[in-house]
């Protein structure tokens, strides 16, 4: 079965760095698209960026110019490397796979909290 686990969250100050990870099983990450989504305190949860089964990278734009998405096919891992992070940056993030109707599948998430 399908199984994405989330890393690498944590208490950050503004203006920090955190790198989150997307540990993959039963499904290869080069063949796929995976996307990020956050979900803030009090918000919905919205889409972050994506890398797609070529490669693409594709961040939304309000954090395109901070954040980064890339992956290691040889570790089946995806990563999202956030730089000058802020306190409006603080939520859950989660990795997702949308594999068809019916097959969609989330990991546990990773908390980021960004505060001075």
């Amino acid at each position: 079965q399908v199984q994405l686990v989330e890393s690498g969250g944590g208490l950050e100050q503004p203006g920090g760095s955190l790198r989150l990870s997307c540990a993959a099983s039963g499904i290869i990450i080069g063949d796929n698209t995976i996307n990020w989504y956050r979900q803030g305190p009090g918000k919905q949860r919205d889409w972050v960026a994506m890398i797609t089964r070529d490669g693409t990278p594709i961040v939304e734009d309000s954090v395109k110019d901070r954040f980064t998405i890339s992956r290691d096919n040889a570790k089946n891992t995806v990563y999202l490397q956030m730089n000058s992070l802020r306190l409006g940056d603080t939520a859950v993030y989660y990795c997702h796979y949308f594999a068809g109707p019916g097959y969609e599948y989330w990991g546990q998430g990773t908390q980021v909290t960004v505060s001075s």
